[in-house]
């Protein structure tokens, strides 16, 4: 599996670019803009090509699951500790169906306790931020761990073959794809990706 983040910041033609990505064969985009709101995660949905929305799983808005065909909803750390404790009211009013649900962790003990089962869980930072400076890698083993666990955290494609080592079930990529030219960091990730025995994207 091979995911791709949005930037926080905007991007230059930030639309085309992620469905230039869905054309060159990107299965999953997390929609992560912090400091957006709701109006402009929709400005950019509408922008992005509707085939592509059910691909999209966004971090902020989950109310948008309700009005695009997304692919699911991410919860951030500070978003499942505040909701979590009682998810039957949280999602009472999302239509989430057929949806998918992450969340991140950053200890790989705080992963194995919680108690809500998701669909996969972001474990970062694997190896040093490529998009946040200091940010330094730990290098967690999760080998012994079952669950759907995907590496975030200066993935690149020298790299990624470590990731499948240390046992996560997929890559997320975000300074790599958009500190460089994204259309071509994406083919040479999704070419190194392809590659790994378990991958399936």
């Amino acid at each position: 599996m091979l995911i791709v983040f949005t930037s926080e910041k905007d991007i230059e033609n930030e639309a085309q670019k992620i469905n230039q990505l869905f054309e060159a064969g990107l299965l999953c985009l997390h929609l992560r803009k912090p400091n957006w709101t709701i109006e402009q995660h929709k400005e950019l949905l509408n922008e992005i090509e509707e085939k592509y929305h059910n691909q999209i799983v966004v971090h902020h808005c989950h109310e948008l699951i309700n009005q695009f065909n997304l692919k699911g909803i991410h919860f951030t750390e500070r978003q499942r500790r505040l909701h979590l404790d009682n998810p039957g009211r949280y999602f009472k009013n999302l239509s989430m169906y057929g949806k998918t649900i992450s969340t991140s962790f950053h200890s790989i003990s705080e992963l194995q306790e919680h108690y809500f089962e998701f669909d996969y869980y972001f474990l970062s930072p694997v190896f040093t931020s490529i998009s946040k400076k200091g940010y330094e890698g730990k290098g967690f083993d999760v080998n012994n761990i079952d669950k759907n666990i995907i590496a975030l955290g200066g993935i690149h494609v020298h790299n990624i073959k470590k990731s499948y080592d240390l046992g996560y079930k997929g890559v997320a990529v975000l300074g790599s794809i958009w500190n460089n030219n994204s259309l071509e960091s994406y083919i040479e990730l999704k070419k190194a990706n392809s590659q790994m025995p378990t991958a399936n994207s």
